[in-house]
């Protein structure tokens, strides 16, 4: 069996804007189950999976995790146009697939979050095509000057989530199951992502560029929060 030849520049440019356009306008689809709130409810008393019925929530729990949950699918559309951002200018096949992978597992994420917001009788941001343009945008540039500082990014970006997503696991309603089994998850491998980037060979950000992502993402949480 002959392998298939790399794809061009050109080809690699197409394939990154087709992916780009079904992630801010087509509905996304996971390859993995979304995460689901584990029940004691087996005769053996070891814990199953909770079924999909929707928690009881007041208006207002149900606003606040809406709010919630479109802030997490924000970060995971900013997620793909960074790692295909980044795929798209690296020069490294290994690195490329390194970046592959890791927003496979980000699709699911993206996947998760926008069916839960579904569930909670909200929408996604309305302004998903700019945030995905400027996290696109960041991506070429931290991938244009290196691939450690490429890596480096995604590691305090990682870093940077997996933060804020305990911060929701606080703030989620505590009748919300559904929505803190999702985040869960999601903050365990936002972890490992950072650790994976870590061990490939990331260079640390400089003081400064650290406190320039926290204003950005400050920015981006409170006007996802409403928008």
């Amino acid at each position: 069996m002959t392998s298939r030849p790399p794809l061009s520049d050109l080809d690699r440019l197409l394939a990154s804007l087709d992916h780009g356009l079904r992630t801010v306008f087509a509905k996304p689809v996971a390859a993995r189950p979304t995460p689901r709130p584990a029940t004691t409810t087996q005769a053996d008393g070891l814990p199953c999976a909770a079924t999909a019925a929707p928690e009881l929530l007041t208006d207002a729990q149900a606003q606040l995790s809406g709010a919630l949950m479109r802030i997490n699918h924000v970060g995971e559309i900013c997620a793909q146009a960074l790692y295909q951002s980044q795929s798209l200018v690296t020069r490294n096949p290994a690195l490329r697939e390194h970046f592959a992978h890791a927003a496979q597992e980000e699709l699911d994420h993206l996947a998760w979050t926008h069916q839960r917001v579904t569930e909670l009788g909200t929408h996604t941001s309305y302004l998903t095509p700019l945030w995905y343009a400027g996290a696109f945008s960041v991506g070429c540039l931290a991938g244009l000057v290196s691939d450690r500082i490429s890596l480096g990014f995604v590691v305090e970006t990682e870093r940077q989530v997996e933060q804020h997503l305990a911060t929701h696991l606080d703030r989620l309603p505590a009748e919300d199951l559904s929505s803190k089994a999702i985040v869960a998850q999601m903050k365990l491998e936002e972890a490992r992502h950072a650790e994976e980037a870590l061990a490939a060979g990331a260079q640390a950000m400089p003081a400064p560029v650290k406190l320039m992502m926290k204003m950005a993402a400050k920015v981006m949480t409170r006007t996802a929060h409403y928008i």
